[in-house]
């Protein structure tokens, strides 16, 4: 089977737009509300689906405070594929990404983790803490079936690695936009238009930028160089402040997707 996030995004090529990407926390407030928010979103190309986690040291306080509290309402991995399952069994076919720490998938072993992937139709990894140096058991464990795809990240401090990070990678490659941690404030400077057209240039496969994007209106200095963007920090406080009532996620998903195909 074809990968669905490959899927998509060949489609918006060929339509010539540009993907629009979330980040929401599983189980936040609960699984209940987690799945109707998921449902909720037809404009979003991709959902990026963040399994919590007790030291979450790539994240932002935004998304560190909603670990927690996913936590502290019983959110779990397994939890989280029983809701993959259950989703998918209903026919929901949106390309959707697990991004979580290597320590999560190591508790759970390696194999027994790729398998639970598969299963419950997980379509791509993003794994923050984990550098291209250690990927290989990882890689090896994916390798003879599309259905789960590793996504690599890269960032403004990859400069000289980035040819080899990017080298045979699949789906997307995630930009971070800023040094440090997600959430922080859109500061696009000469700098990271120079790091986004380094990444560009070698990319053979869609380039995505997040970290700090609230509005389409943040994506327009660099429109003509990345292939779409991602909002995680800002989405979780638009869901937060709507008492995660899922006709927030579809407005807000709808016009971002709407303005950001219109720059």
């Amino acid at each position: 089977m074809a990968n669905r996030i490959e899927k998509r995004l060949e489609e918006l090529k060929n339509a010539g737009s540009k993907a629009f990407i979330t980040y929401m926390t599983s189980g936040l407030p609960d699984y209940e509300r987690t799945e109707q928010i998921i449902k909720a979103q037809d404009s979003t190309d991709i959902i990026e689906l963040g399994i919590p986690f007790s030291d979450p040291i790539a994240d932002g306080p935004v998304i560190q405070q909603a670990s927690y509290e996913a936590i502290q309402a019983g959110a779990s991995l397994r939890k989280t594929f029983d809701l993959m399952k259950k989703i998918r069994a209903e026919g929901v076919e949106k390309p959707i990404v697990f991004m979580l720490y290597y320590n999560t998938i190591v508790g759970c072993g390696i194999e027994k983790f790729v398998a639970g992937c598969r299963e419950a139709g997980v379509d791509g990894l993003i794994v923050p803490d984990l550098p291209l140096e250690e990927q290989e058991s990882l890689k090896n464990a994916l390798e003879g079936d599309d259905t789960t795809i590793l996504i690599q990240l890269v960032s403004p401090v990859s400069k000289d690695r980035i040819p080899a990070i990017l080298d045979g990678a699949r789906g997307f490659v995630y930009c971070v936009s800023s040094m440090g941690v997600t959430g922080q404030a859109a500061d696009f400077h000469r700098e990271v238009m120079d790091y986004l057209k380094s990444v560009k240039a070698v990319s053979k496969i869609p380039v995505m930028m997040g970290f700090g994007i609230r509005e389409a209106e943040d994506v327009r200095p660099m429109k003509d160089i990345i292939d779409g963007a991602i909002v995680g920090s800002h989405f979780i406080n638009i869901l937060r402040q709507a008492d995660f009532d899922p006709k927030a996620a579809t407005e807000y998903t709808d016009r971002f997707k709407r303005e950001l195909n219109s720059l």
